[in-house]
């Protein structure tokens, strides 16, 4: 205990060896989950080509590291995983709709994490100073546009609401709901926590997601996000069923993918291969959503842990980027698309999480699943589901900090907090934040308060998104000068 008080500064930062262990639990509970749908998603039911089981070695092992950095260099209690969001557009998008080959969409993520941790160095300090140049105001919204985006993810999870072709999204129904329905269970659960978190009761959000898994076991509730044919995610048993004790045994080193992304490199630009512009949209999609992920993620969890400054600068950011970047290359060499910074973090910071070692903690579980994947399978979604609905809550509060009164930032805040739940995208959020603030303060004839930074970015960023035809800038510029073909 003395030694990992001392590796860690537990006690100088106001925690205990078992408060951060609570913590590291308590984050991978909530995250837990992508030991399951990452691996399911980059298998797409066998159609991409990359093997369950790989994908599970690579998500665990990327985890791993990812969080094994981030605990003992960056200090810091946050928790990285392979993403979600990005999982699907390298599955759908990449591999799907463009037909590039996986190994292909690898080598891109591969190319990425490399770009990201050169930007990412202290000698280079790109994305430091980027983060440092947004305006508070917009870095405070993004906190709070996050907690609505657990939120909306977590609704959705819990079984409360679903899609709907008037109105968009729409209150599940309810009437069916009897004591052996996710939804109510989870409703239940979530009440638990916040009546116990009121009281002081260190745990809660453990006491909770246990709590309803052991209660959906025991009456083989109904879990709605995994009824495909209910339009659910379909990601594992609609049925919460007891965990196989007997189901223990190593997934085994990957046999296709590891490596695969070095060896698909000279397949970039060949007469029979994939293009180099289409290789390079992919790349640059990748880079500019882990980017801003990992950005908005880390201030607004490291803002609720308290590790922003008086100056509005997070705590030992280049080695919470590099750790990030890191964890991207290892999971891109092992077969999985981007790993980037999660904002279940947050879980853990509510439980008095404080230092790397709540990070470290969740490394180790995440590298636990490689041999108890049937016991992260069977935790009900819609019992992990009720922490991120809580925690959406706590990070809310951080919008009383925006100054609503200024008419030149109340817009690019609004902006970046509800464009993440309704886009479910962090990264679209403040992306059109930032672009709209450099619009009005062009538009006021402010041209000296935009520094170039961030005139920069908003140009890159109405590039990305902006161009002629259904095309983006970029994809534009690259059929022009002849990289697509």
């Amino acid at each position: 205990m003395d030694a990992l008080d001392k590796q860690f500064g537990i006690t100088e930062a106001g925690s205990t060896v078992n408060g951060e262990l609570r913590a590291g639990l308590t984050t991978f509970l909530t995250m837990a989950y992508i030991l399951v749908v990452n691996p399911s998603m980059l298998n797409n039911f066998g159609q991409t080509g990359i093997p369950f089981d790989d994908a599970l070695f690579a998500t665990a092992v990327a985890a791993f590291v990812g969080c094994l950095v981030m605990g003992l260099w960056a200090n810091l209690p946050f928790a990285l995983a392979p993403g979600m969001g990005l999982n699907a557009y390298f599955t759908f998008a990449v591999v799907g709709a463009m037909g590039v080959a996986w190994d292909v969409a690898l080598a891109a993520v591969l190319v990425e994490g490399i770009i990201f941790m050169i930007l990412s160095l202290p000698q280079v300090g790109w994305r430091t100073a980027m983060i440092n140049a947004i305006p508070t105001d917009l870095k405070i919204a993004t906190g709070a546009g996050i907690g609505m985006f657990l939120a909306i993810i977590g609704l959705r999870e819990m079984g409360w609401i679903q899609d709907d072709g008037a109105t968009l999204v729409n209150l599940a129904t309810t009437e069916s709901f009897g004591y052996d329905h996710g939804a109510l269970i989870s409703m239940v659960a979530l009440i638990a926590i916040a009546v116990m978190m009121a009281r002081g009761i260190k745990g809660a959000i453990i006491y909770g997601i246990m709590g309803a898994s052991v209660y959906g076991w025991a009456v083989d509730a109904y879990d709605p996000y995994n009824d495909f044919m209910a339009g659910g995610a379909g990601w594992a048993s609609p049925t919460a069923t007891w965990p196989d004790p007997t189901a223990v045994g190593f997934v085994g080193l990957p046999e296709e993918t590891l490596g695969a992304a070095l060896g698909a490199l000279s397949d970039i630009g060949a007469a029979d291969g994939t293009p180099w512009g289409a290789f390079l949209l992919v790349m640059i999609t990748f880079l500019f959503v882990d980017i801003f992920d990992t950005a908005g993620t880390l201030y607004s969890v490291g803002r609720q842990a308290g590790y922003v400054d008086e100056n509005d600068e997070l705590m030992n950011s280049d080695e919470a980027f590099m750790s990030d970047a890191a964890a991207t290359i290892v999971g891109a060499l092992t077969g999985t698309s981007t790993t980037t910074t999660y904002i279940e973090s947050v879980a853990g910071v509510e439980e008095g999480g404080k230092t790397g070692l709540t990070a470290v903690t969740v490394g180790v579980l995440m590298l636990s699943g490689l041999f108890f994947s049937d016991l992260f399978q069977s935790i009900p979604t819609f019992a992990a589901a009720c922490a991120l609905v809580i925690i959406g809550a706590m990070m809310m509060r951080q919008a009383a900090d925006i100054d609503w009164n200024n008419a030149e930032v109340a817009l690019p805040a609004f902006l970046t907090m509800v464009l993440m739940p309704f886009t479910y995208s962090i990264a679209d959020g403040i992306a059109w934040g930032v672009i709209s603030y450099v619009a009005i303060k062009a538009g006021m004839g402010k041209f000296d308060e935009i520094n170039k930074i961030m005139g920069t970015l908003a140009i890159l960023m109405m590039m990305f998104y902006l161009g002629p035809g259904d095309q983006s800038t970029f994809d534009w510029l690259f059929e022009a000068i002849g990289l697509n073909s």
